[in-house]
């Protein structure tokens, strides 16, 4: 059974990498989603226009769903997978230091993004909310898990 500050510890990283993700989506379209393209174009990503818009969205709606706790097994996946999609085509080459355009602050949110999806939402979550009130309806009275 997972205990109390483990579930705060979640919620704080599912929350503050949320908050990271909307931020760069975001951003994205902020910036316009052409410009964007063009840009993924230029570092090799392939279908460039489909890509951009998929990853924008993907990281400013799986930012919101990871704040609030929504389907936050596979969200984290995907942003994993962003992430090392990002740092394969964009930041590799460049080496390891963010300052150097390198695949740290990649490295970081992609291994972040997995832990989340590997150890679920944690107690303060809409998914955990749901599945105690699916739990209640079957009379089940067993400890959820963190």
């Amino acid at each position: 059974m997972r205990t109390t500050s483990t579930s705060i510890g979640l919620t704080a990283l599912r929350i503050v990498l949320g908050v990271v993700f909307i931020a760069h989506g975001a951003q994205k379209f902020a910036q316009g989603i052409p410009g964007v393209a063009q840009g993924f174009a230029g570092m090799g990503v392939p279908l460039a226009e489909v890509a951009a818009p998929v990853v924008a969205g993907l990281e400013l709606v799986g930012g919101v769903l990871l704040v609030l706790g929504v389907a936050t097994r596979v969200v984290g996946l995907l942003l994993a997978v962003d992430m090392v999609v990002a740092g394969l085509l964009a930041h590799a080459t460049a080496g390891f230091f963010a300052q150097d355009g390198g695949f740290e602050y990649v490295l970081v949110l992609a291994v972040a993004s997995l832990a989340v999806a590997l150890t679920g939402p944690g107690r303060f979550s809409v998914d955990a909310l749901v599945l105690r009130s699916a739990r209640r309806k079957r009379g089940v009275r067993e400890p959820l898990p963190a």
